[in-house]
């Protein structure tokens, strides 16, 4: 088995990681408990079979994070598929000579779109694609399909490598250097149904901003006819096939606002566990002169400075993730914009879960912290 996008694996160490924390947690749980007066009385309390229970929902989470992991990895393997055998003997000169420009672009290139013609199962293939298959000029690939079946009603297609391309650096990493480019003619004619049909035209345009005016006319072209066209960029074109999968805006969203709260729950009960634990510590800073309100701004600085550095740290971590998403499907970068909505939300985030601690520090009786009540 092999993966699409094995980069991702390195995600897994991160499993360690919540092991790591779970643990830790457990024993600060743990070093709490010990202020009981008899852990046996809460032993039997508890029972034998809800100390196991509780520890099932991390382990949960956590084959979730893993099987996650490896689902976006895209584990995928070969499957030898039968077709139907041909001999096809392919002779092209590969001399330096045919390095020539007398044929535009050169002699091997033409070379092998003139093979590509006179082949009509044959096809052109990208470099990376073929370095990462061991695939050469002669070979022939069995590709298996759910759609388009053959006349004859397999799914199976075989096509005979007698060119391999190399992309430019600007397309090296993206599908497109790794393109499997087939005869159209000899597909259409052995396709079972919808023959004689073409379901997308890419189209590149000089001026990105006229884009909306370029698709309108192109679909005027055919509007009111039996086959009207909609135009439209690749970005919306790729949301469109997501959202026939599902309400991908509504299930990401729906995860933002579920980690939102959570990260609101956990930041706000970490600052009163940490305001509760140094109540000593804030009645002596009272005691030497500090004002009520200046201790609620330490409070709310410390709870600032914690949001504050794991906001950059997962700007940081996210931007690296996508130079690595970037490679795969094209370049993409973390504009601005987001990064300043980022730290604005770990400042608001800061505010309102730093807000109470502070208040109770604010309002906090001398006499009382120092005596323990």
């Amino acid at each position: 088995m092999k993966f699409l996008w094995p980069q991702m694996l390195w995600l897994l160490l991160l499993v360690p990681a919540l092991v790591a924390a779970y643990v830790a947690l457990l024993r600060r749980k743990k070093r709490g408990a010990l202020r009981y007066a008899s852990l046996g009385v809460v032993k039997e309390a508890i029972g034998p079979g809800q100390r196991f229970r509780r520890h099932v929902p991390p382990l949960l989470f956590l084959l979730s994070v893993i099987a996650l992991i490896i689902a976006v990895a895209g584990p995928n393997a070969v499957i030898t598929l039968p077709s139907q055998q041909q001999t096809i003997v392919l002779a092209m000169d590969v001399s330096l000579s045919m390095g020539a420009k007398d044929v535009d672009p050169n002699r091997i290139t033409a070379a092998q779109i003139a093979a590509m013609k006179a082949t009509r199962p044959g096809a052109l293939i990208g470099r990376p694609l073929a370095k990462k298959y061991g695939w050469k000029i002669g070979d022939k690939i069995p590709v298996g399909t759910t759609i388009w079946t053959n006349n004859d009603g397999s799914n199976n297609w075989a096509f005979d490598i007698v060119g391999i391309f190399d992309p430019t650096p600007q397309f090296e990493r993206s599908p497109l250097g790794s393109a499997f480019w087939i005869n159209y003619d000899y597909w259409d004619e052995a396709r079972k149904f919808d023959n004689h049909r073409v379901h997308q035209f890419i189209l590149q345009i000089d001026n990105p901003s006229q884009g909306a005016a370029i698709s309108a006319q192109i679909d005027k072209l055919s509007e009111n006819s039996p086959d009207e066209t909609r135009t439209q960029t690749e970005n919306a074109a790729l949301q469109s096939q997501l959202k026939q999968l599902a309400d991908i805006n509504f299930i990401a969203n729906s995860i933002v606002g579920a980690v939102m709260f959570t990260l609101l729950f956990l930041t706000a009960n970490t600052m009163m566990q940490s305001v509760r634990e140094r109540i000593p510590e804030l009645a002596v800073l009272k005691t030497l002169g500090f004002t009520g309100g200046t201790v609620s701004v330490l409070v709310l600085t410390e709870s600032l400075m914690l949001c504050l550095f794991a906001a950059v740290v997962g700007l940081v971590l996210s931007a690296g993730a996508m130079k690595i998403v970037g490679s795969i499907l094209g370049p993409s970068t973390l504009v601005p914009m987001v990064v300043v909505f980022g730290l604005g939300i770990a400042v608001a985030l800061a505010v309102i879960s730093g807000l109470p601690p502070a208040l109770r520090a604010q309002r906090l009786n001398i006499v009382d912290a120092l005596a323990g009540r």
